[in-house]
């Protein structure tokens, strides 16, 4: 009798069975982004004038004040007239008074560097005495590093003010020669770095104000991500962010500097409208580790909005909706168990367990048709995740 109740027994559904555990929980957002140069600067005509061809290419060395980046030709008629020599002094008076306000920012902006600095040197010999948590450190750690980023921004500023005042000058300058002729008019670099792009090569009779060139410092990078405006909105200053996929083999490190106010609307690949905003980072890791990255290329970014690493998580693959709630089966003497539980935080893999489950049990991951409530099972393998 006992080997016929054994063979009408039901057979035990095969499954696959996860522990609950004890650890690390990291969200993430992933999306595209794209580098850019941080600090570029538009070369234009100052004046109107005949343009000599422009042999530069985008990638060349430029060097402050001294690399000539294209010429200008012209009657000095054509340069100056008594409109122009009125706009030209008005020009020079307004270069200079930006250059004075800059100047002024640029002080405010070390003295508030310098602050951030030796807070943060405070904060770090309290950190090793245990007296700041770690949200403290971290938020001094991003203020000591956003005073640096805010004086480079405001040292660029700087240098294309003087620029300014020198071409204003130069323009001021300009006269006639005898035979009606004029010195040509020499386009300085504004800063040193790299060509970026070459707007203009053919010689052409140009107006004022016409792009000729970009230039900027291709090692000098931040990355701007478009993201859902909905995940925006969990993001924040020095979020962590993790760029893959940009053609190295390492991740590279960034930070989040600012999430943009305004969203836009654009179309999905599916058709759907969507509100997205934009991201933008800082990258950490220094040019040795990014040689070849430059501007405008594609990354993959992970953005970082949630961060902890003492979390009870069950495979995300466990869970399931029933009857407006969240449930697991637990492997409970070779049953299954069907069990009610409250979610928080999930990054697609794992996901946070508020309530229901305790460290150790077993779970069914990815549960099929066949296992309810009391159904044996025999469980095929555990897997961490």
């Amino acid at each position: 009798m006992a080997l016929l109740g054994a063979a009408l027994m039901p057979r035990a559904v095969p499954v696959e069975a996860a522990s609950v555990a004890v650890g690390p929980l990291v969200v993430t957002v992933a999306e595209e982004g794209m580098t850019r140069v941080k600090h570029r600067y538009l070369v234009a005509a100052p004046v109107s004038g005949q343009l000599r061809r422009i042999d530069w290419k985008a990638g060349a060395v430029v060097e402050a004040g001294k690399t000539v980046l294209a010429v200008l030709e012209g009657r000095g008629t054509d340069f100056l007239d008594t409109r122009s020599q009125v706009q030209a002094e008005a020009r020079v008076r307004g270069a200079e008074a930006a250059r004075e306000s800059v100047r002024a920012h640029l002080a405010r902006a070390q003295a508030g560097a310098r602050r951030s600095a030796s807070d943060f040197v405070r904060v770090q010999s309290l950190r090793r005495q245990g007296a700041v948590s770690t949200q403290e450190y971290d938020a001094a750690q991003m203020m000591a590093t956003s005073g640096v980023e805010e004086v480079r921004a405001v040292e660029f500023s700087a240098k294309v003010a003087d620029y300014e005042v020198i071409q204003a000058q130069a323009i001021l300058g300009l006269g006639l020669e005898a035979g009606e002729k004029v010195t040509p008019l020499a386009i300085t670099s504004p800063i040193t770095g790299r060509i970026l792009r070459v707007l203009q090569e053919s010689a052409r009779v140009v107006p004022a104000g016409f792009a000729l060139m970009e230039v900027g410092d291709p090692t000098d990078l931040e990355v701007r991500i478009e993201v859902l405006s909905r995940d925006g909105v969990r993001m924040g200053p020095g979020a962590r962010v993790i760029l893959e996929q940009w053609g190295g083999r390492e991740p590279l490190a960034a930070r989040v500097r600012h999430v943009e106010p305004a969203a836009f609307t654009k179309i999905s690949a599916l058709g759907v409208e969507e509100q997205r905003v934009y991201v933008i980072a800082d990258l950490l890791d220094g040019p040795q580790r990014r040689p070849t990255l430059g501007d405008g290329f594609r990354v993959e970014a992970r953005i970082v909005i949630s961060e902890s690493s003492d979390v009870l998580w069950v495979p995300a693959g466990a869970t399931f909706q029933g009857s407006g709630e969240e449930q697991v089966y637990v492997v409970v003497g070779g049953r299954a168990e069907l069990r009610r539980i409250k979610l928080g935080r999930t990054n697609g893999r794992e996901t946070e367990v508020l309530a229901g489950l305790m460290a150790g049990e077993r779970v069914v991951v990815y549960p099929g048709d066949k296992v309810t409530s009391g159904t044996r099972v025999e469980v095929l393998k555990v897997s961490a995740h």
